[in-house]
């Protein structure tokens, strides 16, 4: 007897099991994963307890899918940068480094607040060694192509520095999109910090870290 084929999600549902996840991603990105729970989601995404299980699973598994659910986009916007840079040649750290930067900065301020909260999000995974698996599902792989890219064009560095380079480099990129306010409270009418210049910065601090080796 043929088995019963499986129903698509209908649309309503679809809907809501994305209201829970931008639910998800603001409550997790606001109070990290201890000071989340099921019901405060639940509430900020106007449905019952049970329709959170349903569509994201126990609160863990929850955070695996919001953290896991944007990082195939901005995975693809970056490498396709790095294949265009390189086929236009004459790749540089500092190109390199932009194609890497560059993307998440540009959804950030322009993708909605979805995006910012993802950011903070992320930043809860880089700090918490308990989230290892995740990181190296969702981030580990297109950081290990970027650093590659980075290594050949300084092939007697280490690679230790060069994987360094690029985690501090996107804690500058966090700490750029989440602590801005900090640039005009210490310099009252300052110009909106620019991209441009966070890419410097990282460039010139891996350059240092590289040529020392």
């Amino acid at each position: 007897m043929e088995k019963q084929r499986k129903r698509a999600p209908s649309a309503r549902s679809l809907q809501t099991k994305a209201r829970i996840l931008d639910a998800a991603e603001q409550v997790f990105a606001a109070r990290g994963f201890d000071g989340a729970s099921i019901r405060d989601i639940a509430a900020e995404a106007g449905v019952q307890v049970g329709l959170v299980h349903h569509h994201g699973g126990g609160k863990e598994e929850l955070f695996h899918r919001t953290v896991a659910r944007r990082a195939d986009e901005l995975s693809r916007i970056r490498l396709e940068a790095l294949d265009t840079a390189r086929a236009q040649g004459d790749l540089t750290l500092r190109v390199v480094l932009d194609c890497f930067i560059r993307p998440y900065v540009t959804l950030a301020r322009t993708g909605g607040p979805q995006w910012m909260a993802y950011g903070r999000l992320v930043a809860h995974v880089s700090v918490d060694p308990r989230w290892r698996a995740i990181a190296a599902e969702c981030f580990d792989p297109t950081a290990g192509q970027f650093i590659d890219e980075i290594a050949r064009l300084y092939p007697h560095a280490d690679r230790q520095s060069i994987a360094a380079g690029q985690v501090y480099s996107v804690s500058a990129m966090l700490a750029f999109l989440n602590t801005g306010w900090r640039i005009e409270a210490l310099s009252p009418g300052a110009a909106e910090a620019r991209v441009d210049q966070l890419v410097d910065y990282c460039a010139a601090g891996i350059e240092v870290m590289v040529e020392q080796v």
